[in-house]
């Protein structure tokens, strides 16, 4: 079962930190209102954003979310 698991699941692109900031300015919102939607903090998303840290696990899969369902998944 954990076989036919791991072939249905799509794999989550990376995000780097152009496609970050892109994403933010795309749905007008700041650095913490990103951090308290995808529970991280606004010094982790900025070291995204600069490329000090990479986005990974629930994170990474949230802000895949954020970009293929935007917004409303999130606020409603």
């Amino acid at each position: 079962m954990k076989k036919f698991d791991l072939l249905c699941l799509k794999e989550v692109p990376d995000y780097s930190p152009n496609k970050i900031k892109l994403l933010r300015r795309r749905y007008h919102i700041s650095q913490a209102v990103l951090a308290a939607m995808i529970n991280t903090s606004v010094s982790t998303v900025q070291k995204w954003e600069v490329g000090d840290k990479h986005p990974s696990g629930p994170s990474l899969k949230l802000l895949n979310i954020l970009d293929k369902k935007g917004l409303n998944i999130f606020v409603g």
